[in-house]
């Protein structure tokens, strides 16, 4: 197997809400273990409280089924301790990392730009995700140095994938991000003719992590970090040892 010409090399390895197959999912702990097995890439949500801070959490509601409460509706001060705010997670997780965040609550854009120029979090890093390509290019107009993914599955893309890639080109998108289900070499070699990266989500198995890598996708996001860092360094091998 030999790998197509990555745009970007090596590849970004972003832990999935922190890596949630070793820790609980989008907290603390998640965040600094991923970065201590070796993965290049932090995943999370965001999503704005009532009182306007960005907060770090996947769903909409929080509290158990018979008490549950909206982090829309809610204060930072009553969301329960393990829900981090995006300051709270800059001023605690530090090293040389890129950072995805799937936005929930499109209001919440220009806070997290604002919060991660404070921090002096290199915007060229920060990975903002969304499915819909009018807020991607919104955004663009908003700071031309951030990242932006379009994030969506391939029966989405009713127009096709070379419509939909032009059109992310012009609006200056960086990135594709679709199930790794759905990537194969020719879609792949498609995205870098228009010099944008080929991202796979919910890659949980080594031998798909690896499939990935051999058709040179640029960045993966999975539960497990360690296998993504086992099939990389294995990867490596079998490439050297091939040539």
């Amino acid at each position: 197997m030999e790998a197509e010409n990555r745009i970007q090399d090596p590849p970004i390895f972003f832990a999935h809400r922190g890596g949630k197959a070793d820790a609980p999912e989008n907290t603390l702990s998640a965040f600094m273990l991923a970065l201590s097995n070796k993965a290049s890439g932090i995943e999370s949500d965001a999503r704005l409280t009532q009182c306007g801070n960005v907060v770090l959490n996947h769903d909409r509601y929080f509290g158990s089924i018979f008490r549950r409460r909206q982090i829309r509706k809610s204060d930072l001060t009553s969301l329960p301790v393990e829900i981090l705010s995006l300051s709270g997670f800059f001023s605690k997780v530090k090293g040389d990392f890129h950072f995805s965040i799937d936005v929930k609550d499109s209001a919440a854009t220009e806070k997290i730009l604002e919060i991660a120029r404070s921090f002096s979090f290199p915007l060229d890093k920060l990975w903002l995700c969304h499915p819909d390509i009018e807020k991607i290019a919104e955004w663009r107009s908003i700071d031309k140095e951030v990242r932006l993914v379009n994030s969506t599955t391939l029966d989405q893309v009713k127009e096709g994938p070379e419509k939909r890639l032009s059109v992310l080109k012009e609006v200056g998108a960086d990135a594709f991000n679709m199930h790794f289900s759905e990537w194969n070499e020719g879609l792949v070699s498609l995205c870098h003719r228009f010099q944008i990266r080929s991202f796979a989500w919910d890659a949980q198995k080594e031998e798909q992590i690896i499939r990935l890598l051999s058709i040179g996708v640029d960045g993966i996001y999975s539960d497990y970090v360690r296998r993504m860092s086992n099939s990389w360094e294995n990867y490596k091998n079998y490439k050297s040892k091939a040539f």
